[in-house]
């Protein structure tokens, strides 16, 4: 019988235990399309249980790293292992590895049930298994109910629901997904990732999601897999990717992000740095790099560890202050988004609206500091 995840969620890291064998591995794949290289000499290890998410914008090769380990195309260079098993050869059917399309890929003409069966059909499976087994994912997805329906007979998370069943009937070692939640509406969309989240821990299969939705990314993901042109730009748990991002590329493209210019001044004690910026001024910063004074770098830090200071109020001791003017004022419901210009550029801070709105404390036009806590910052050096 399989434990859920669920209770140990937060503790669960494979990645360092190196007593534990990855279940996927890409060593060292290539992938080319003529004169196009869609992977780039790409290493990536997958651990078994693992909700793992290749995140990334179009044309990145996330889509295509999933097609190599389905077995729809075969690497240019590299391998790819499963199991410990070079797949090199063996055909997709053959694969411990089921993959749910985008579309969903559902035979219109088929009822639910029958659209479940399909692959155990083709399996060959005697009647009684593929009954019990269609039985048991129309349990899991919750759609005992909708059994004799066609698919136009259902909503778009219905149908959504018949593609994962009949991707798991087959019992796979790794469930591919590829944008599998695309179709449906924001709401919908919400509350299918923590059913995909429950019924992973359930079922303690290895997922694998292609996905460009950052939310979609750090709600679901173990751990994310950040690409660009072809490559792994970082692989971390959602935290770290959020916190901590290794480049300016990563920083840009989870969530909004706060980025100055600044010049390495010297060193600032054990890993810190001082550094000079033109709308800050000197700045102390943690890091872990070694550095060269003189160096270019960039300071980051996220909106919602921004604090607004109007005239008259003081910054907390040790905290960093830029002057600015409020340029543009969004509000979310949850959030308010202050888009404050200072020294040409354009920072955010978000401010969460805890009480209800009765007055905008901070209005357009109007000149104020943002304060930041040194702890805040992340140095990019790349």
């Amino acid at each position: 019988m399989t434990t859920s995840l669920g209770a140990v969620r937060s503790t669960f890291a494979p990645w360092d235990d190196p007593a534990l064998a990855p279940l996927v591995v890409y060593d060292g794949v290539t992938k080319r399309y003529g004169a196009e290289t869609a992977v780039a000499d790409l290493s990536l290890a997958i651990y078994e249980r693992e909700f793992f998410a290749l995140l990334g914008p179009s044309g990145c090769g996330k889509s295509t790293l999933m097609r190599l380990l389905a077995g729809f195309e075969t690497p240019s260079a590299g391998r790819v292992l499963l199991a410990g098993e070079d797949l090199a050869g063996v055909p997709p059917h053959r694969r411990p590895v089921n993959m749910m399309f985008q579309s969903y890929a559902l035979f219109p003409h088929m009822t639910v049930e029958r659209n479940i069966a399909f692959g155990l059909t083709m399996e060959g499976l005697p009647r009684e298994e593929i009954r019990e087994r269609v039985a048991a994912m129309l349990k899991l997805v919750k759609l005992e109910a909708y059994a004799n329906r066609r698919p136009h007979q259902l909503s778009g998370g219905q149908r959504q629901r018949v593609a994962l069943a009949r991707a798991l009937a087959k019992r796979p070692k790794v469930l591919l997904l590829d944008e599998p939640l695309g179709a449906l509406d924001r709401k919908l969309r919400e509350e299918t990732q923590f059913e995909l989240i429950a019924l992973q821990e359930r079922l303690g299969v290895t997922f694998v999601i292609v996905t460009h939705d950052q939310d979609e990314a750090m709600t679901m993901a173990t751990r994310i897999a950040v690409m660009d042109k072809g490559r792994v730009v970082q692989v971390a748990p959602p935290p770290v990717i959020y916190e901590a991002p290794a480049t300016r590329y990563v920083a840009s493209f989870i969530g909004d992000i706060n980025l100055i210019e600044a010049k390495v001044a010297a060193a600032a004690g054990p890993g810190a740095v001082a550094v000079e910026t033109e709308i800050a001024g000197r700045l102390s910063v943690e890091t872990d790099e070694a550095l060269a004074a003189g160096q270019q770098v960039a300071v980051a830090w996220r909106p919602e560890k921004t604090r607004i200071l109007r005239a008259g109020e003081e910054a907390p001791a040790g905290w960093a202050t830029i002057a600015g003017t409020v340029h543009d004022i969004g509000y979310l419901g949850d959030w308010t988004t202050y888009v404050v210009v200072a020294g040409g550029l354009r920072l955010r801070a978000a401010v969460a609206n805890a009480a209800r709105l009765v007055e905008r404390p901070v209005t357009w036009d109007e000149p104020v500091r943002l304060a930041v806590a040194p702890s805040s910052f992340v140095l990019l050096a790349r």
